[in-house]
This record gives structure tokens, C-alpha cells and sequence, in this order.
């Protein structure tokens, strides 16, 4: 399996603070890789140094082959982003607005099959300024997949969604990976990046303090379960290695019927919230 991104010793100061203190990442080509991390982890600034927007300090960083400190047309060319917020012509229509955007590429998708792609055939001929915030993502969507990008990335994709929303943007973007598209995501939404990704990495301090697929992620998949009932009028708990031999013995002592049982293991949030906790 090729490698997207490739990141070694990545250092970005702003004068006396420590932005990003020596990353190394591998992102594989065709997989849609979350960071997360809290404001002032370094993410944005890592990701932004992906994407040539910014320079780094030191460290070895290669993007689809090539250094984006040194980019070139036909490099940018390759790229998809789609920034947290984005300026957008009010009066054109979306049919206007990605046909517009399709001219900066030399091998633009056609743009009547993005706008179908994003779900807003039946909005083409709307003003952006007549969409709903999550109609305009879509467009913003729309304008960062036109240039049929081999690696796209995401900036808080679904900020501001309402529930349906997100879970419909959630089907649009896995569409794009199981086409192949290479994507990298950033978000506050654990839930989001359990959904979407086949691996993670958590920023903390500017440094990875974590990285492998959401499920196993902290040692997500060993940890111990907690068992939980009903018993004599109090809630119970036990955390074990074991949970089913636990639930075997609770359903012999309640002759079948084990009171309010729920068996748990530690969720992503738990996982990430131990991650970034700064040391005592």
C-alpha cells in the first residue's frame, strides 16, 4: 500500500511557544485518516503545513511525493480542501459556482456529477445565499472534490450540523473514500471520526500521543468492561477481564433476569479525554 502523506521530525514555532514539538505520521494512500486533538494541540497547524499554507521549522514532510514547502500547479492541482469556513459567491448559483471552480483544474470532474454526487442536483439552480448552512457544505464539498483530488482534506466538515445532516454528510464522504479518494480529517466530534475513519491520531502538547484504528485506539479493545446491574435498590458495578463468565454468574444468581444489566467498554471519548490530559 503506497504512502500519502509522510511526516518525519515536523517542528513549527511561534516565538516562545511550541506549536508542534517532532511529529512522524505515515497516511496510507485510499484511507481516511482523523486527527484530533483540543484548540492549541497543533493540529491545524500540522494539517496547514500539509496543505502549503504554512512553512515549517524542521522536519521532512511529503505530500503525494512532493515537499509542499516547494508546490507546484500541478501538485495543488492533485489536492482537495475544505477549510472550516469558507467565502462563497452569495449571487451565483450552485451550478454556477462549481462549473466556475471546474476551470482551475486540468482534469475537473463534470460538474453536474459533483453537484449530483453532494446530493444538490434539485438545488443546482439556487443562489447559495438560499441554501441551508448545510446545503452551502455541501457546495463547499462540491468545490473541494471538483478537481478530482487524490487526497482531500476536511477541516471540521460538519460544525454546526443538526444530527440529520451530519449523518447525511457522514454517507457523502464515505462515497468519496470508497472511491478511492485519500482523506484527512480534523474534528471535535469523536462520534464523527469512530464513523468515518479507518485510523486516528491524537495531538496533545504538539506531539502524537496516540495513533491506530478508533476501535483499538488506547488500548480501547483490551481494556476491562464494566459490568453494571440493579441490585437491592442500588446501582452495582464491576470491572473485570471477564464480563461474560460475570453476566453468567449474575444470570444464575437472578435466575435468568439480571436487573438493568449493561456491559460497557472504555468509548473513544473516554479513550481521548485520558490521552489529552495534561500530567499532574
Amino acid at each position: 500500500m503506497t504512502t500519502a502523506v509522510r511526516v518525519r521530525g515536523l517542528t513549527k514555532r511561534y516565538g516562545d511557544v511550541q506549536a508542534v514539538g517532532g511529529i512522524d505520521l505515515d497516511i496510507r494512500a485510499g484511507e481516511v485518516f482523523a486527527i484530533l486533538g483540543p484548540n492549541g494541540a497543533g493540529k491545524s497547524t500540522t494539517v496547514e503545513i500539509l496543505e502549503g499554507y504554512r512553512t515549517r521549522d524542521t522536519g521532512e514532510v511529503s505530500v503525494l511525493g512532493i515537499d509542499p514547502d516547494k508546490p507546484t500547479r500541478e501538485w495543488r492541482s492533485r489536492l482537495g480542501i475544505v477549510l472550516q469556513t469558507a467565502d462563497d459567491v452569495a449571487e451565483a448559483t450552485v451550478r454556477e459556482t462549481v462549473r466556475h471552480f471546474a476551470g482551475y483544474y486540468p482534469d475537473a470532474k463534470d460538474p453536474d456529477e459533483v453537484i449530483e454526487q453532494v446530493g444538490l442536483t434539485d438545488k443546482a439552480g439556487k443562489r447559495i445565499r438560499q441554501l441551508s448552512g448545510g446545503q452551502r457544505r455541501r457546495v463547499d464539498v462540491a468545490l473541494g472534490v471538483i478537481g478530482n483530488p487524490e487526497l482531500l482534506f476536511l477541516d471540521e466538515p460538519t460544525t454546526g450540523f443538526d444530527p440529520e445532516a451530519r449523518r447525511q454528510f457522514w454517507e457523502l464522504i464515505g462515497g468519496l473514500a470508497h472511491n478511492g479518494t485519500t482523506i484527512v480529517l480534523t474534528t471535535h466530534y469523536l462520534d464523527e471520526a469512530e464513523a468515518l475513519a479507518d485510523r486516528v491520531a491524537v495531538v496533545a502538547g504538539g506531539l502524537i500521543v496516540a495513533e491506530g484504528e478508533p476501535k483499538t485506539l488506547g488500548g480501547r479493545a483490551t481494556a476491562k468492561a464494566k459490568v453494571s446491574w440493579f441490585d437491592e435498590g442500588e446501582r452495582r458495578s464491576l470491572e473485570t477481564d471477564t464480563p461474560t463468565r460475570t453476566v453468567l454468574e449474575l444470570t444464575r444468581r437472578f435466575d435468568g433476569e439480571v436487573p438493568e444489566l449493561t456491559v460497557t467498554r472504555p468509548s473513544l471519548e473516554d479513550v481521548y479525554l485520558q490521552l489529552i490530559e495534561a500530567p499532574a
